[in-house]
């Protein structure tokens, strides 16, 4: 009889030893290797975190330090290299005057051969009086001296004015930034407008979104740090809406490629948040964020608090931490950020062999095989150590963490510290029956996880061909 084992509720760890019974030796399949950083966060206190596309090689990073008094970058050749990387201060507020306030949200851009970040910064005496202000640098590594302040990014109205960035798009070089226009009775707005060069605006802004819904008016009326995502036929921004407390989160516009960009009626508002606090994660006022890619994958970069509740203005709690994670793409070609992850290692999806295009994902508790899931969260898993020690695995719910996918009832069930539990919660993952480079879960002697037409059963393939292909499941 199997004894009864404490497990550490967080971790998914088991100090014990023992393995599912069975015919044959257990042979792990190996990890893939991760596309994505493990470690959640990747940097500790960078709010506002903008991660520059690879460059000649290397990944650079800046964002809005705790003291809100200097412009930082750290470069590295992958992204979780970041995390351990030197970080070189390029450029710090005066001690009077301009400049001398606060400094906000950094962004690192390469045109024309040169750097360029645009940040937010106010004055000595009137730290919240905000303006954007750019600085240039012809070094091939934007980390090195000789950085030279070009002054003010000069606008329509001399107001509250933060979180600009730049893209280019069919041959033109946009600025889309926030901003408060006066007659308007909001914090800020968000505009567009083409750029003459790097340091100047060639056309007059134009107002793409004002906060009117519910989760964009919390606290205060809020439309601030856009990010630009160009796929799909589409020009997808996302921005951050409300308070910077744990009801901070993401919104969406999207214009077709070949709109009018600096026409207004070519952007549409989502109706919800894309990104939103999760309790079950502890991840809180998700937002401010930018994108990255490794290889071919899009990857979201974005900060957020690992508690909810703040003591005094959260505009200064230090605890905003930079993290990043994969944006999956939808059916209809609209990106699908999940929810925000939790602590833990990689991220997995599974799909079935036999059905490429499906991926198992859990409804209601329920675990099936469905397509074209909206509900990115309900679709992903981590591999964790299992509850009967060396030679198994369980598979820990992303979204719902205290859960684990259990063979015998084929649902994610929170953790229980019993035998029954944990036989049914521990697998031996093992090459795939049909596919070496993919796995195949063994609950039992000759009892393997599979597809079939839509669910998730319990299957003896044996040798069959046929079998044998529903059993076995790539990973994404």
């Amino acid at each position: 009889m199997i004894n009864r084992r404490s497990l550490l509720a967080t971790g998914g760890l088991l100090a014990a030893t023992g393995a599912l019974t069975s015919a044959a030796p257990a042979a792990v399949a190996a990890a893939p290797e991760a596309e994505l950083p493990t470690r959640n966060p990747l940097v500790e206190q960078r709010a506002d975190p903008f991660v520059t596309p690879p460059t000649d090689g290397m990944y650079y990073l800046t964002g809005s330090v705790p003291e809100y008094d200097r412009v930082v970058i750290r470069g590295a050749s992958t992204l979780d290299g970041l995390s351990a990387a030197r970080e070189r201060t390029i450029w710090r507020r005066p001690s009077s005057g301009t400049m001398g306030g606060y400094i906000w949200a950094p962004e690192l851009h390469r045109i024309d051969g040169k750097w360029y970040v645009y940040f937010a910064a106010g004055d000595k005496d009137e730290p919240f009086r905000i303006r954007t202000y750019v600085l240039e640098s012809p070094n091939a590594d934007p980390r090195e001296s000789g950085w030279v302040l070009r002054g003010q990014m000069v606008t329509a109205w001399d107001t509250f004015t933060l979180d600009a960035t730049t893209f280019a798009h069919r041959g033109k070089r946009y600025f889309l930034w926030a901003q408060s226009e006066p007659g308007i009775a909001t914090n800020s707005n968000l505009y567009i407008a083409e750029m003459a060069s790097p340091l100047a605006l060639k056309t007059a802004p134009v107002r793409i979104a004002t906060p009117t819904l519910s989760w964009e008016v919390q606290g205060f009326k809020v439309n601030e740090g856009p990010a630009v995502l160009i796929r799909n036929g589409r020009v997808f921004v996302t921005f951050s809406a409300s308070a910077t407390d744990a009801r901070y989160c993401m919104g969406l516009l999207t214009a077709d490629e070949n709109a009018n960009l600096l026409d207004a009626r070519s952007w549409t508002k989502s109706p919800s948040p894309v990104f939103t606090t999760n309790a079950a994660t502890s991840q809180y006022g998700p937002g401010h964020n930018s994108f990255t890619t490794v290889g071919a994958l899009d990857v979201l970069v974005y900060h957020a608090r690992d508690y909810r509740d703040i003591t005094g203005d959260p505009l200064f709690d230090p605890n905003r931490h930079t993290r990043v994670q994969r944006v999956h793409w939808n059916a209809d070609g609209t990106p699908s950020f999940g929810v925000p992850v939790g602590k833990g290692g990689p991220i997995v999806r599974l799909s079935p062999l036999d059905a490429p295009s499906l991926v198992v994902r859990h409804y209601e508790y329920r675990l099936r095989v469905d397509g074209n899931v909206r509900e990115l969260g309900d679709t992903q898993f981590r591999f964790v150590p299992g509850f009967l020690g060396a030679g198994t695995v369980a598979l820990q719910s992303v979204n719902f963490p205290d859960r684990y996918v259990r063979g015998d009832v084929l649902r994610i069930d929170p953790f229980e510290d019993t035998d029954a539990y944990g036989r049914a919660a521990s697998f031996v993952r093992v090459p795939g029956l049909s596919d070496s480079g993919a796995v195949s879960l063994r609950a039992g002697a000759d009892t393997y996880l599979a597809h079939d037409n839509g669910r998730l059963v319990l299957s003896r393939p044996g040798g069959d061909r046929d079998a044998r292909r529903r059993a076995t499941f790539r990973l994404e």
